[in-house]
């Protein structure tokens, strides 16, 4: 699998209410989510955030709220990974339960910059800022997480190998 996109950088303890603000969580809609995404931290990115997009933050992505309206509304948006120094557990897990790929490099989250280019290659576990021709070692993803990912989540997951089993 690899990745490719522009970059979305931001600091540390990004929390959940700035991801998506309380205000618009009477809804669990993704669409609608996605429309208010990150709106009180940075204006531009529900105008200009494109499929295949990569938010790149330094430790503690995602703190705040257990709620998986945050990574709903990132994954709505288009981002496809989330690269950061640490994640709050809670944010790690549910955005994995929904199949959104997340990845720790505090190196990479450190040294690229908003709006560079970067690509993932998960197979050969490297992060390539192709904007300042630097690549980065990444831990392997594992393959039951690509999978995850792949399906577009957990329940998704589940019901396939469900599915597989019993057509043997």
């Amino acid at each position: 699998m690899i990745i490719k996109g522009k970059a979305w950088k931001y600091g540390d303890n990004v929390n959940t209410d700035e991801i998506i603000p309380a205000r618009y969580l009477n809804t669990s809609d993704s669409r609608e989510l996605a429309k208010h995404c990150m709106e009180d931290l940075d204006l531009s990115f529900v105008k200009e955030v494109k499929e295949g997009d990569v938010v790149v933050a330094l430790k503690n992505f995602g703190c705040g709220s257990s709620r998986e309206h945050a990574p709903l509304a990132l994954k709505a948006s288009g981002i496809s990974c989330i690269m950061a120094a640490t994640f709050a557990r809670i944010f790690y897990r549910n955005a994995l339960n929904i199949g959104l790929l997340l990845i720790e490099s505090p190196q990479a989250s450190k040294d690229i910059d908003n709006k560079d280019l970067i690509e993932i290659d998960l197979n050969n576990h490297r992060i390539s800022n192709l904007t300042k021709n630097k690549s980065y070692d990444i831990l392997p993803v594992p393959e039951f997480m690509q999978k995850m990912i792949a399906s577009g989540g957990l329940m998704s997951y589940v019901k396939s190998n469900i599915k597989s089993k019993i057509n043997k």
